[in-house]
Formats: structure tokens, C-alpha cells, sequence
């Protein structure tokens, strides 16, 4: 299980698939299988049978998408970055933009 560098509320690039050049934030990360969920890319169907509190029917939600296939978005420029760690002064671990040198956190 590897760590993730993208973390819930990030906002990311999809650099891979039919999605390829979007952006959107991440709804949820899956450590253990190195995939996240993001807003409004990657869509699927599913056909749903009516329960109680849903009704049924076919309903478009967000599939998991592989962490490989996306990027975070640069905070000035919003275009692809790679993320680095950094030590402030104050002793606190943060992320860091490669591209821009800006903090992510």
C-alpha cells in the first residue's frame, strides 16, 4: 500500500483516458487500491432498483479513476504539477508545487 500525495478537496488534472484535460476535486481517496474518486469525470451507469428511500433507474456517478492518471493542478496556473514536501520554519511538514514552488496545504 503505497502513500498518496492526493488527498480529499484536492484539486486535480486528469493527464490520462477519455477524461484526458480535465479538472475537478476530489471527492475520495482509496489508499489501499492507489485510486480516487473525482468530480464529474469518469462517469458510469448503473441501472437501480427502487428502494425504499431511492428511486430506481439508471444513475450517472463518478468512478474510481487510478491515482496515476491524475495530477494535481498547479494553485497559480492550474496546469499539472508534480508535489514536493517542505519543512517551514515552524517545524510543520507541507506539500509543496514543484512546478510554482507554492504551498498546496
Amino acid at each position: 500500500m503505497a502513500k498518496l500525495k492526493i488527498k480529499k478537496g484536492d484539486k486535480v488534472v486528469v493527464l490520462a483516458g477519455r477524461d484526458k484535460g480535465k479538472t475537478g476535486e476530489v471527492l475520495k481517496a482509496f489508499p489501499r487500491d492507489s485510486k480516487v474518486i473525482v468530480q464529474g469525470v469518469n462517469m458510469i451507469k448503473r441501472h437501480q432498483k427502487p428502494t425504499t428511500t431511492a428511486q430506481g433507474g439508471i444513475i450517472e456517478r463518478e468512478a474510481k479513476i487510478h491515482v496515476s492518471n491524475v495530477a494535481h493542478a498547479d494553485p497559480k496556473d492550474n496546469k499539472p504539477t508534480r508535489v514536493g514536501f517542505k519543512t517551514l520554519e515552524d517545524g510543520s511538514k507541507v506539500r509543496v508545487a514543484k512546478r510554482s514552488g507554492e504551498v498546496i496545504d
